[in-house]
């Protein structure tokens, strides 16, 4: 896969939507509509007031010079078809963007920023969910970035959120619960909930080899 710039990110696009193939998995199109419905809201807001662009310069990093010609649909679908990041990775994903808004108010997503807070987000989320990640360097050329600008976007944004990526098993489902109540299509949707948090599984594993240890003793 070549170095890609913003606006040739369509270029090597692969042409097929969700419905062409199931192995997508559904809370991309979900968490894409949301989002979707959320940028145009803000510039609903943005047209009629000032004071609703960001005055935080920080968060300011996440502006791009130029406007990927790309819908977010089509760019969540990217990034799953060249990293095949877990649903769950998506939905902390989610979480974190959310935390970040929380956390600076005067912050909006819009169509110059939206990008690459999803690559940025994707990727922490992805390092905190999967076991195994792709580098820095791939995520950058999946998201159409330079190396350098995946690796500044990760450390601006990982002291914004002041190290707070810890997601709980009750929180992780209520935000499932959030995405399927916010998008509703044709009955609705059911997001994939195969893969549990990091900390849950730790906590098994914990769990696993204190009675492995246990039995241990007993059959010395």
């Amino acid at each position: 896969m070549a170095n890609i710039s913003p606006r040739k990110l369509r270029d090597d696009l692969y042409c097929y939507s969700y419905e062409q193939d199931s192995n997508i998995p559904l809370v991309i199109s979900v968490l894409a509509s949301l989002i979707e419905r959320n940028l145009a809201r803000n510039e609903r807001i943005a047209k009629n007031c000032t004071w609703a662009l960001s005055k935080n310069v920080r968060t300011r990093v996440f502006d791009c010079h130029e406007t990927p010609d790309m819908t977010i649909q089509s760019y969540l679908e990217r990034i799953f078809r060249y990293t095949r990041a877990g649903p769950s990775v998506y939905v902390v994903a989610y979480v974190y963007i959310d935390r970040f808004c929380q956390l600076y108010p005067h912050f909006r997503i819009s169509p110059r920023n939206v990008h690459r807070l999803l690559i940025t987000t994707i990727m922490v989320a992805s390092k905190y969910v999967e076991d195994m990640n792709y580098r820095n360097s791939y995520f950058a050329r999946v998201g159409g970035l330079t190396t350098n600008e995946m690796n500044k976007l990760e450390m601006e944004f990982v002291f914004m959120m002041g190290f707070k990526f810890h997601v709980n098993v009750s929180v992780f489902e209520s935000y499932c619960c959030h995405l399927e109540r916010e998008v509703s299509i044709g009955g609705g949707y059911e997001i994939e909930r195969t893969l549990r948090c990091a900390e849950e599984i730790k906590s098994k594993q914990i769990e696993e080899r204190s009675c492995c240890s246990q039995i241990t003793r007993v059959l010395l």
